[in-house]
């Protein structure tokens, strides 16, 4: 079972990254539905038809675990995150 402190951090993440999509990503929503994006912390973005390359170049630009990462226009934040019982 995991512990009450990750449920908290995964918890946490998923906040953050549902408030960076509302933010930054949201707009993208007309032009860019359907492709990836991440978003760092500051409001910069990297969008791409390429999930791979988004992964990529955000690990290089932002640093491990400091970015929120999705899909243009579809709503599944913290649903990998999501802790199986």
């Amino acid at each position: 079972m995991y512990s009450t402190e990750v449920e908290k951090w995964l918890d946490e993440v998923a906040e953050r990254d549902e408030r960076l999509y509302e933010l930054y990503g949201k707009p993208h929503e007309y032009v860019h539905e359907g492709e990836y994006i991440a978003i760092g912390s500051d409001g910069r973005t990297i969008i791409s038809t390429d999930p791979d390359y988004v992964l990529i170049r955000a690990v290089e630009t932002f640093g491990r675990g400091n970015f929120a990462l999705t899909r243009i226009g579809h709503k599944a934040f913290g649903q990998w995150l999501t802790l199986s019982p």
